[in-house]
């Protein structure tokens, strides 16, 4: 079973890699099992880095990391896969770099983007932004509920809902067909991350074992 839950941690500007390696212990030992490490505003050497580090912490805690938009640097520092976006490398050249049993992630914000990648090899495809989201600088148009519907009877391949998702939103996304919610501000900023990681998994665990 895909992982409900998808940790998003976003490494700023010299932010030290043992502050990520500590969040991903505090996530990992509340039960997340998946994590993505994206860096849009630092150095490719720099993040190379911080992802080589931070992949030597999760795989003995049993966490798989992905990388976000970096297939080469996924390949290099041994982690589980690499996610794509729709002005990144297409998915069969990420798949080149990060041959199975790596992952290749792709994003996608209407339906067309989601056949196409769903004629892929991508081992899994996220949706959204599902609500309004200020994670990103420029983010695409909001699809919501319907879309993530629509997209459930299109694809057998996992789904992963991302955009503006909350503790209060999970179940919801959870029963139009998300088989896992990406979460970056509400799991990162809350006031304790662990209760807050400890919540998503409990919505999941709830609602996708009675979904039909």
């Amino acid at each position: 079973m895909f992982p409900a839950l998808y940790a998003i941690l976003d490494a700023a500007p010299n932010q030290a890699a043992d502050t990520l390696e500590s969040l991903a212990q505090i996530l990992a030992a509340t039960g997340v099992q998946l994590l993505q490490l994206r860096a849009k505003r630092i150095p490719p050497r720099e993040f190379q880095k911080i992802a080589q580090s931070l992949a030597a912490h999760c795989a003995p805690a049993g966490v798989q990391l992905v990388i976000n938009d970096r297939p080469d640097i996924a390949a290099m520092v041994g982690a589980k896969g690499v996610h794509v976006g729709q002005e990144d490398l297409p998915a069969e050249a990420a798949r080149k770099i990060c041959p199975a049993p790596q992952w290749v992630g792709v994003s996608t914000h209407n339906l067309e983007q989601l056949c196409a990648a769903n004629a892929t090899s991508a081992d899994y495809i996220a949706v959204g932004p599902i609500f309004q989201t200020h994670t990103k600088e420029n983010p695409d148009p909001v699809v919501g509920l319907e879309f993530l519907r629509q997209a459930r009877k299109i694809t057998r391949k996992p789904l992963v809902a991302i955009g503006g998702i909350t503790v209060k939103s999970a179940a919801e996304v959870f029963r139009a067909g998300a088989d896992s919610v990406a979460v970056i501000s509400d799991l990162i900023t809350a006031a304790d991350p662990a209760h807050r990681a400890l919540e998503y998994l409990e919505i999941a665990r709830q609602t996708i074992s009675t979904r039909t």
